[in-house]
């Protein structure tokens, strides 16, 4: 794995459709780094790891999950310092954690091909959720570095965080452009609503999860939305 250097401040992991791992995204500020989602398996997380590592970068302080989903939450267990997800993702993990507790893991391997392709070999599933919990919105500067971490509709799921860079003009969008698991089916109504959230900010980037970045434009048409001109 290498990083893709985007701005002078952002890097993110390349995402593999065999094993849908998604990007992972990496901030880093004059004082420390934040990294956007944790992976798929602790596998994933570790080759993350070593990636920052080999680009001469100190590894996250503190990671910020975007949405529920296996993909991007099961290698929390497995980060350095601490996590944050708002409170809706925090209950989903829960959830998540007690069933495979009560139920064991044959109702997630059913799921997907590309989850047993992560899993092969035996490998453990672990589910934990974040350290930290917030509702709304809230911000970070990892120096110099203006982080703002906020909730809005998506029409993927009903737990989405964006978290957006603005001095870099980036946004994470994790994967709430998409929509929802298995049928991919979009309300377009939440469209719309994810679509107003966003189209004020001053955003050259919008990184989905599963693609390379989008632009404003590209996004827009993801959303079935025309803005005027």
């Amino acid at each position: 794995m290498k990083l893709v250097h985007l701005t002078e401040r952002i890097w993110y992991s390349p995402s593999e459709e065999r094993r849908d791992r998604p990007h992972l995204g990496y901030i880093r500020g004059d004082s420390w780094s934040m990294a956007v989602d944790a992976g798929h398996s602790d596998a994933h997380t570790r080759e993350f790891y070593e990636a920052i590592q080999a680009e001469g970068l100190p590894l996250p302080q503190l990671t910020v999950l975007t949405h529920w989903h296996w993909d991007h939450t099961l290698g929390l267990h497995a980060i350095v310092g601490n996590s944050l997800a708002n409170a809706r993702t925090n209950q989903y993990l829960r959830d998540f954690q007690g069933r495979i507790a009560r139920e064991g893991t044959g109702f997630f391997f059913a799921n997907d091909e590309s989850i047993r392709q992560e899993y092969a070999g035996g490998r453990p599933v672990k589910v934990v959720p974040a350290d930290m919990e917030f509702t709304g919105q809230r911000f970070f500067d990892a120096g110099n570095c203006p982080i703002r971490i906020f909730e809005a509709p998506s029409p993927h799921t009903d737990d989405s965080t964006f978290v957006e860079v603005p001095g870099e003009k980036v946004l994470f969008l994790g994967d709430a452009s998409s929509g929802r698991f298995p049928d991919w089916k979009k309300d377009w109504r939440l469209c719309r609503q994810m679509a107003d959230a966003l189209v004020p900010l001053d955003i050259k980037y919008f990184l989905h999860s599963h693609v390379p970045p989008l632009s404003r434009a590209e996004l827009m048409e993801k959303l079935g939305v025309h803005e005027k001109g």
